[in-house]
């Protein structure tokens, strides 16, 4: 074949090189037993020729390796010389074990698409889960660049990097898709640096950061569980004004004693995985906050326990060792949760798009529509349907994958700390 044919093919241990043989880039393809120095010794036969290396990307799969490669020869380089590093690549992959195959490539750069990450979790994934989601993508005109597995713990997790398509739609059917698939949670945020720079975490405390109604508990101890856990019930879902709600189920609590709180605190249950990500969290920078409809006795004990930085919640009037059946005002509503975070935001000089929120009732709405990412966690069927990412596995800790830290990361980093990583935490405050 000569110099000037226009296809070059060429076979050894599984490998294939296709191309015009006067093609001065190339796109290098091995796969096979990932082993130490296999990058080395294919950047040093590339070197040997003054290769220019434009792109590397590489993933390993369990211990099978997927390496590639965007190579420019020099312009000068005679036919012959290039035949040799063809035949060096061959039998140094021949020799290792591996396949290589080679194709020519277009070194023009065309306009970069915007990026989307796109994170997947359930408890378990199916299949069918995942090709809901991805299909959704296909058929909104995104190309699903890149996938990572985030975590096989908690809960399954897989990144996908989305370029173009339609953002509106391929968000709006993909948070659809999760809602028909009960396995299938799906958070949606344009990939960049924002993305990956939060700074301040404000979360809810009743049903988010613990598992209980801590109003409910206290009626329970004034013997007014029924009536009180209704009106919670329906405030929760946005059927009542949540400050009036407050002051009608509190007023059922009035003569109830002090002690009382002491109770209901030693029976408060963390949510599951509340402490490795608070103790994430506080390894990455962020800024913490419970910003809570509920009531400051409890903010203030979670607080000192989890380390958080910030609390913002309901006041209960305590006279003579008893509760008057009041809060004190101003009641912490809808509105004023949303406007602690961006009064925090703003002294802590944290960018706005650079927030979390997390919350469950429909007292958090406003709170999750003006952070910069604001999930529904757990929650009311009319929050999930606002907020821009709903998690329902009932795992705090799975919140950190939506913001990209992997399992391992956390467990090398509590490694590191002499941490003993508790794979089936037990949920407890104390």
């Amino acid at each position: 074949m000569t110099d000037t044919a226009t296809e070059l093919q060429t076979s050894m241990a599984g490998a294939t090189i296709t191309g015009s043989a006067r093609a001065e880039a190339f796109y290098v393809r091995v796969s096979g037993f990932d082993r130490p120095g296999t990058l080395s010794g294919l950047l040093g036969i590339l070197g040997s020729c003054n290769a220019k290396i434009s792109d590397i990307e590489q993933i390993t799969i369990r211990h099978r390796l997927i390496l590639g490669l965007i190579v420019e020869l020099p312009a000068d380089s005679e036919c012959d010389i290039r035949h040799d590093i063809f035949k060096e690549l061959l039998f140094f992959a021949w020799e290792n074990g591996m396949q290589i195959e080679f194709e020519v490539v277009d070194t023009k750069h065309s306009k970069q698409k915007p990026t989307y990450a796109v994170t997947l979790l359930g408890a378990q994934l199916t299949a069918k889960d995942l090709q809901a989601a991805t299909a959704v993508i296909s058929d909104w005109g995104g190309n699903i660049s890149r996938v990572v597995r985030l975590s096989r713990y908690p809960v399954f997790s897989y990144e996908l990097h989305v370029q173009g398509g339609d953002l509106q739609n391929m968000r709006k059917h993909l948070l659809a898709t999760a809602a028909s698939h009960p396995n299938l949670d799906v958070a949606f945020q344009v990939e960049g640096i924002i993305r990956r720079a939060k700074r301040l975490m404000a979360m809810d405390m009743d049903s988010t950061l613990i598992q209980d109604e801590v109003i409910d508990l206290l009626a329970a101890e004034a013997g007014c569980l029924d009536e009180v856990s209704a009106i919670t019930a329906s405030t929760l879902e946005g059927e009542m004004d949540f400050a009036e709600s407050l002051r009608q189920r509190v007023a059922r609590l009035e003569d109830l004693e002090q002690e009382a709180l002491d109770r209901v605190w030693q029976r408060l249950r963390l949510a599951a995985g509340a402490k490795t990500f608070l103790r994430v969290l506080r390894r990455l920078g962020y800024q913490t906050a419970i910003v809570s409809g509920g009531f400051t006795f409890f903010a203030e004990k979670l607080a000192k326990q989890l380390k958080i930085n910030h609390i913002y919640a309901n006041q209960l009037e305590i006279v003579g060792g008893r509760l008057t059946g009041k809060v004190l005002e101003p009641i912490v509503d809808r509105e004023g949760k949303a406007t602690f975070l961006t009064e925090l935001a703003q002294r802590e000089a944290i960018p706005i798009p650079q927030t979390v929120a997390i919350g469950d009732g429909a007292n958090d709405l406003d709170m999750l529509e003006a952070a910069g990412l604001g999930i529904a966690f757990c929650a009311k069927t009319a929050v999930q349907r606002a907020a821009d990412t709903s998690l329902n596995v009932p795992f705090l800790d799975a919140v950190l994958f939506i913001l990209g830290v992997s399992r391992e990361e956390i467990e090398a980093a509590d490694a590191k700390d002499g941490i003993m990583n508790n794979r089936h935490p037990i949920p407890s405050i104390n």
